[in-house]
């Protein structure tokens, strides 16, 4: 069909693969880190408490303390490519660049923060993308997390005149692809060490007890995430919930006080691993790879490993590609 020479360009026809991450600050700076937390902490997914009652506490008190604490730990994370989970996420979208075909566009972007989601949802949808799969990197489903994703990109196709088809990604906590990936990971790093770990620990990030009593699956899907791992090593993980905030009542064990806790009982060499996080960030790499660290040395041990997340190495991307490409059926002829 020939279109009339008067006639707006049309985009070759494009199927899209969004990945979605948390988010991060623009920069290791107070300004940029205040900014980014008074959007993650207004999300009514995050802080379930209600607005007349949070907003005061969080602009008259948490974004006057908080973000100084928060920009020195993002300063010791911080690399040349920006945040680590900026840096990591983009370069799973590089790595998947024409995993799925010449008609599949891949992208990233962030729930708060930048690259937004509305703001590639609009590039992806300009560019030709007619369907368009969601791809929340959590592999544990939690409302505040892979839910608040997917509503932010919800709430951008209601403005669109001419929305385009959605898929999301099912949370994969329990796949044999992820675990089979988690399992060459962490052997791998294990290899790689001068020492034997008497345990691993499994570090998740914690959400409030009343979260699971609502009904999120959240502390389900980590506790069978730890078990189908331990399985696959042949040898049981110590699974713990890190980054507490708040007075509320979190999940547990605590990693911090776990770690404390391990070499009084003997437990001296550890390796510990965050398999909820897709890709390195601040509460991998500041949280438990320095201060977990500190923590344990401190309280007698003498031994200790963090193994990175699956980032854009060849387990984890070859896993993504393939529980995408299961998404993409029907969509696409993947390779």
């Amino acid at each position: 069909m020939t279109l009339p020479p008067d006639h707006p360009p049309v985009a070759r026809r494009k199927v899209g693969v969004l990945l979605t991450n948390l988010g991060t600050p623009d920069g290791p700076e107070v300004k940029s880190v205040k900014r980014y937390l008074a959007e993650f902490l207004s999300d009514r997914r995050v802080v379930e408490i209600a607005p007349i009652i949070w907003q005061p506490i969080l602009r008259g008190v948490i974004l006057n303390t908080r973000p100084k604490k928060s920009a020195e730990a993002y300063a010791q994370v911080w690399g040349p490519d920006g945040s680590p989970l900026a840096a990591n996420t983009k370069a799973q979208s590089a790595a998947l660049q024409g995993a799925f075909g010449d008609t599949v566009m891949v992208d990233w972007a962030m729930r708060y923060g930048n690259p937004s989601i509305p703001d590639q949802l609009a590039a992806m949808k300009a560019a030709g993308c007619e369907r368009i799969l969601l791809a929340p990197l959590y592999p544990q489903y939690c409302g505040a997390t892979t839910a608040t994703a997917n509503d932010k990109a919800f709430e951008t196709i209601t403005a669109m005149r001419w929305q385009p088809a959605i898929r999301t990604l099912p949370p994969y906590h329990d796949d044999p692809l992820y675990v089979a990936a988690l399992k060459a990971s962490v052997e791998a790093s294990l290899a790689a060490l001068d020492f034997e770990p008497q345990a691993i620990v499994a570090s998740f990030h914690g959400m409030p007890v009343r979260t699971l009593d609502l009904g999120d699956p959240y502390h389900c899907h980590c506790q069978k995430t730890a078990r189908l791992l331990g399985e696959a090593l042949g040898r049981p993980l110590i699974t713990t919930f890190q980054s507490r905030f708040g007075r509320a009542k979190w999940l547990e064990p605590a990693t911090d006080d776990s770690l404390e806790a391990l070499p009084a009982k003997g437990i001296t060499r550890i390796a510990i691993i965050a398999p909820g996080f897709s890709a390195d960030c601040l509460e991998t790499l500041e949280e438990l790879a320095i201060r977990g660290r500190e923590s344990f040395v401190e309280a007698g041990g003498t031994h200790f490993a963090y193994v990175p997340c699956l980032n854009a190495s060849a387990p984890g991307i070859a896993m993504l590609r393939a529980i995408l490409a299961r998404e993409l059926e029907g969509w696409v002829a993947t390779p």
